[in-house]
């Protein structure tokens, strides 16, 4: 299946990417760490891109949709496509490149959200994140590095960051409601909670295709 993933910042999508990536056997593209990525490999347009954020900008589409186009050649059999579109523009340049099966929209409760980022510990070495409340130190159960608090991990900022997204995707939610390819899911519960929601709704897509 090739598989699209929206969700706001603090529902939980990178935890739930990567159990969906281990379950399904499938590619995690991520358009951060491919960006990322391309910068850290010196390549083509990895040093275009470099020259935008070093200004302080954001990469341009068209050359996050290139490094998109060259990494999508490398999974024929399927995908799970995080981070991309975040606008209407990249979701119609998306549709030319390939076609998305099924669209999980992971919801949740904009409160929850808030309490998961400010009372959020992140692992500078291996990036897994940490609940202050469900956490006991500031160690890392993996490496035993010591955890960090992002400055912008602030009630204040978390809020706009998610004003910022609900308007961002909201045209694209719509978009790929009107192909009717995409489902909600409830992001409110625990990690294995959401996770049965997900493959509830993958079953369901597979079996009617």
């Amino acid at each position: 299946m090739k598989i699209g993933l929206f969700g706001p910042p603090g529902a939980g999508k990178g935890t739930q990417a990567e159990k969906i990536s281990t379950k399904y056997g499938l590619p995690h593209i991520s358009t951060g760490a491919l960006l990322r990525k391309n910068i850290e490999e010196k390549t083509q347009v990895g040093l275009v891109a470099l020259e935008f954020i070093e200004r302080g900008k954001l990469a341009p589409d068209d050359v996050v949709t290139q490094m998109l186009a060259e990494e999508l050649k490398k999974c024929p059999d399927g995908f799970l496509l995080d981070g991309y579109p975040r606008t209407l523009a990249q979701a119609q340049t998306l549709e030319g490149l390939t076609k998305l099966d099924i669209v999980l929209n992971i919801e949740i409760d904009p409160e929850l959200v808030v309490d998961r980022i400010v009372n959020r510990m992140v692992c500078p070495v291996c990036g897994k994140n940490y609940s202050k409340r469900l956490h006991s130190s500031d160690i890392c159960d993996n490496d035993g590095a010591k955890l960090t608090c992002r400055s912008d991990d602030t009630e204040e900022i978390v809020k706009e960051r998610l004003e910022v997204y609900e308007k961002q995707t909201m045209p694209i939610i719509a978009y790929y409601k009107a192909k009717g390819n995409i489902v909600d899911i409830d992001g409110n519960g625990n990690v294995d909670e959401v996770f049965a929601r997900i493959e509830k709704a993958l079953y369901d897509h597979d079996k009617n295709r």
